[in-house]
């Protein structure tokens, strides 16, 4: 396929272009110590393998890389620069489906018919203008309220409808997930299975990221994010949950200063792949 960047984000990459953003998205200073790879594990051996091969798989590629894991089944935990704060990209579209659901969980609804119509094109086909229109119709004061509601602190939303530059990190997208796979008091089990329906059903051109060498037999669920900018060059991130084969686990990994496209998805893709592999052994 041909990664292109859809047109309302290449709008939206001239328009916001190289202007300075809010704090948290500087560059690392070259003299800042390299952060590093962590993990912990209730399963013997399984943290220190993960972090070796965590860290090898990152060893030779430029950009800067967010990491963060989680298997219920294991008790596993990795994280690399899990307070970094990105552009979101299209991931934050997770996070409109979330919201709406969640209102109208408040209110009592259900989705009419043409909320379920621009959600399904906003998670399976990541449609910009899909997610215009939702993040419009909710407003920034119940996005904020949802975020308030899951904990998700340390995410900021695009102001002026610049749903794309919302400010996220691995810790929260990783809080966002473990709210949708499993039961909790701000997601309902309808509004779960509905936002793992989606992302189960993300069309195949976009599949890539996380679930890039995932074991036969396991559920996939995935939604990915892509931008350029004049600083941090792309954007690439994705955002993966699996189930099958005995584990459990949520997977995020954000990626900026990528050269093209391409290169961001083949990092995310080496990370993804020796995740799958350790605990597909263990």
């Amino acid at each position: 396929m041909t990664h292109r960047i859809p047109r309302r984000a290449r709008a939206l990459a001239a328009v916001v272009g190289g202007a300075a953003l809010a704090a948290g998205v500087a560059a690392v200073p070259a003299s800042a110590a390299t952060p590093t790879v962590s993990c912990t594990s209730a399963k013997a051996g399984l943290a220190a393998k993960l972090r070796t091969d965590i860290t090898a798989a990152l060893a030779n590629r430029k950009g800067t890389v967010a990491v963060g894991l989680y298997d219920r089944s294991t008790k596993t935990t990795c994280t690399l620069r899990s307070t970094t704060h990105y552009d979101s990209a299209s991931t934050v579209k997770v996070t409109v489906l979330a919201t709406l659901l969640w209102d109208a969980k408040k209110h009592n609804r259900y989705l009419t018919t043409t909320e379920q119509s621009l959600a399904k094109a906003m998670i399976t086909k990541s449609d910009n203008d899909a997610t215009s229109k939702l993040w419009k119709q909710l407003g920034l004061t119940k996005i904020k309220g949802f975020l308030a509601a899951a904990g998700m602190t340390q995410t900021t939303p695009g102001a002026n409808n610049y749903w794309g530059l919302t400010q996220i990190d691995v810790h929260d997208e990783q809080k966002l997930l473990a709210l949708v796979t499993a039961k909790n008091t701000v997601l309902s089990d309808n509004a779960r299975a509905y936002i793992l329906k989606l992302m189960g059903q993300v069309i195949s051109s976009q599949r890539w990221g996380t679930p890039y060498g995932v074991p036969s037999g396991v559920s996939v669920h995935v939604k990915n994010g892509w931008l350029q900018r004049s600083t941090h060059g792309w954007r690439v991130h994705s955002l993966g949950t699996f189930s099958g084969g005995g584990h459990d686990y949520q997977m995020t990994v954000l990626t900026q200063d990528n050269s093209t496209m391409q290169y961001g998805i083949n990092t995310i893709q080496a990370v993804a792949k020796v995740v799958h592999k350790d605990l597909a052994a263990s």
